[in-house]
């Protein structure tokens, strides 16, 4: 285990508990008493902050059994891939508001599914305001790890998304620094701009274990480096003038062919390292640590949560945020 405890973040809130990015998912978070929850943030037509795993909202809303909607439906290329659905770019703020949160895996997750259609959308205005307020009734500090979602995507839209999120924050003052806020994303061109706005935070740069980023392949078409080019001793290098952490794939974390683990290597260069995502199902773990043939069942997660905390990341997301204090060690003794 790990000298100090990592951060624990509530990926989403508790989406093992409740549809994802719903206000009762925070709350449950924030109860559990996480050091930080993440939302993630993409946009409407008229350029509302919203709280959403994607821009495409068919699986995660009841948008599919409202009428009025039923024309929004397309098919759209989301940083090189089709996706068809509903999109939030195509509805205003007041008609989303109409919508209700749904469970995206109800055949893993039933329990959260009975909560289906209970709960609205919310903006990200209403998810920093419940951070403060329950920091405030709990008497402690509590983080906001905003991850920025497609944001070449949306800048092709004619969406200033750096300046966006930048106001968004200023007006509700989480941009000077008074609470704990990270800002991650895919795309670290957005990172920059965000930070050339003067928003005080962290910024820590998402990983995946494969393919590309998407503003760098958008600008350099093949000679894009690859995510696994950015883990390398000297895309590192880079990095750490550049973020103030990375955010990795689990695989990434866990994989032991290097000569030298990434997170050692990241952190002798003074960056940060947080993994994603720490989730109990068979579904979700690597295969040694899988029991049994169900996927929603939960296999051995503690000892692949063991060998996470092992690499001395600095900082997990998980989805059942009572297991990830409870494991990672209760909040307050850390760096």
């Amino acid at each position: 285990m790990p000298r100090h405890p990592p951060l624990v973040i509530g990926h989403r809130g508790a989406p093992g508990y409740r549809p994802e990015h719903s206000r009762s998912s925070y709350a449950l978070a924030l109860e559990f008493g996480v050091d930080a929850v993440e939302p993630d943030v993409v946009f409407t037509k008229d350029r509302v902050a919203v709280v959403r795993h994607e821009n495409e909202i068919g699986s995660t809303t009841d948008v599919a059994s409202h009428p009025e909607f039923a024309g929004r439906r397309t098919t759209k290329r989301i940083d090189g891939v089709e996706h068809t659905g509903w999109f939030t770019e195509d509805f205003t703020w007041d008609e989303l508001a109409t919508l209700r949160c749904r469970e995206r895996l109800p055949a893993l997750r039933p329990a959260s599914a009975g909560f289906d259609g209970e709960q609205p959308i919310l903006r990200l205005r209403e998810l920093l305001d419940l951070v403060r307020d329950v920091g405030l009734q709990q008497g402690r500090e509590i983080g906001v790890v905003l991850e920025i979602k497609h944001a070449t995507f949306f800048a092709s839209l004619g969406l200033d998304v750096p300046a966006l999120i930048a106001a968004e924050l200023r007006d509700a003052r989480w941009a000077d620094g008074e609470l704990p806020l990270t800002v991650e994303s895919f795309e670290q061109t957005v990172l920059g701009g965000v930070r050339d706005e003067g928003v005080r935070g962290r910024y820590v740069y998402l990983l995946e274990a494969s393919g590309r980023p998407f503003d760098l392949a958008s600008s350099r078409g093949r000679s894009a480096p690859h995510y696994a080019d950015q883990v390398q001793p000297q895309g590192l290098d880079r990095l750490a003038g550049e973020v103030d952490g990375i955010s990795l794939d689990k695989t990434i974390v866990l994989d032991r062919r290097r000569r030298m683990p990434v997170v050692a290597e990241a952190q002798q260069r003074g960056l940060l390292v947080y993994a994603w995502t720490c989730r109990p199902e068979n579904a979700f773990l690597a295969a040694p640590y899988r029991r049994g043939r169900s996927k929603a069942a939960f296999g051995d997660w503690e000892a692949e949560w063991d060998a996470i905390a092992a690499t001395g990341v600095d900082g997990v997301f998980v989805d059942h945020p009572d297991l990830g204090v409870a494991h990672f060690g209760r909040p307050g003794a850390r760096r």
